[in-house]
């Protein structure tokens, strides 16, 4: 699958040096130093969802088996489709929001009612199926239901068996493949319904960490009850792994305390950043030690950014990192 790849899987950010610092190693902790019981109530889990249950059952089975006060998923799968599922866990729940709108990726199994060339197939999805598409979301739906666009980054037919064929699909969140698959059906005026669905992609995350229910609750029986935290650590990750897919902006030591209070970031208080950002991007604002500090919007393109030395540079929307972190004791 390495030939298909979401948006920001083909962006190459590189990082633009505003002015050198260094960060004081009393103030902080790099993610990878964090202690076990923050990590489990300050990360992220990626489950390998089965079908059945719900995602929100899901989540709360995650919720129960750590002994924690809240987790939350991000991407809500239907219960007979099973794939990568991020939970949230305690304080990093709110990073769900930063998820939500990144793209899915998904590999399924669509019947057609009746036989047709693989080419014409192909040829149908390629011209009408991909790019920006209008969707009537299902009876069934968590939205409003009216027709709105989303695009279709990628849809192509792995292999073909009779009236069954393997499919992959990357595209924008928000998006139901179920209609998706009965539109391309009525558009090759045969009919179509989708069989299996399993979802590889969910931004940052992919089927390479994922873990399912039972790993999570051996692992956690193993770091409270035999005091090994090794296989905890390598289940849950931290919760910058989340932020992976955003642009980044470094901060000063001195910034971030102000910044945990609400405060914009100005551009004064910018040490470096990577190139590509466009104004009202979602930019992952980080400690030098790079710890997730807060989620923004940007309030001007990378190359500006750079340039000047006043003004703000991204508007503070979800703080992450606790104030008096980075206050000098």
């Amino acid at each position: 699958m390495e030939n298909y790849l979401l948006p920001f899987q083909k962006i190459k950010r590189d990082i633009l040096l505003k002015k050198e610092a260094k960060t004081n190693p009393e103030l902080g902790c790099a993610p990878a130093e964090r202690k076990t019981d923050e990590i489990i109530n300050y990360g992220v889990v990626n489950i390998n969802k089965p079908q059945g249950p719900t995602s929100h059952q899901v989540s709360d089975y995650v919720q129960k088996i750590l002994h924690i006060d809240k987790a939350g998923h991000s991407g809500t799968l239907d219960p007979h489709v099973h794939g990568v599922l991020p939970v949230a866990l305690g304080r990093a729940t709110r990073i769900v929001q930063g998820l939500l709108t990144s793209g899915k990726e998904y590999v399924g199994i669509m019947h057609l009612h009746r036989e047709i060339d693989e080419a014409k197939l192909k040829e149908t999805i390629q011209k009408y199926f991909t790019g920006k598409i209008s969707q009537l979301p299902p009876i069934k739906s968590s939205v409003k239901r009216q027709q709105r666009t989303r695009e279709i980054y990628y849809f192509d037919i792995l292999e073909k068996d009779g009236q069954d064929a393997l499919f992959i699909v990357g595209c924008q969140a928000g998006t139901y493949i179920r209609k998706l698959i009965h539109d391309l059906g009525q558009k090759l005026r045969i009919g179509a319904h989708m069989q299996e669905l399993r979802r590889t992609k969910a931004g940052p995350f992919n089927e390479s960490t994922l873990f399912t229910l039972q790993d999570l609750a051996d692992a956690y029986h193993f770091f409270k009850e035999e005091n090994n935290d090794r296989f905890i650590k390598k289940i849950i990750q931290p919760v910058e792994s989340a932020v992976a897919h955003l642009p980044k902006i470094w901060v000063f030591d001195t910034t971030i305390d102000t910044l945990c209070h609400g405060a914009n970031l100005n551009n004064p208080g910018i040490s470096k950043l990577n190139t590509g950002i466009k104004e009202n991007d979602i930019v992952a604002i980080m400690s030098l030690k790079e710890e997730l500090v807060a989620l923004g919007t940007a309030k001007a393109d990378s190359e500006n950014i750079l340039s000047k030395e006043k003004g703000i540079a991204a508007k503070t929307d979800k703080v992450f990192m606790l104030p008096g972190t980075y206050k000098n004791k």
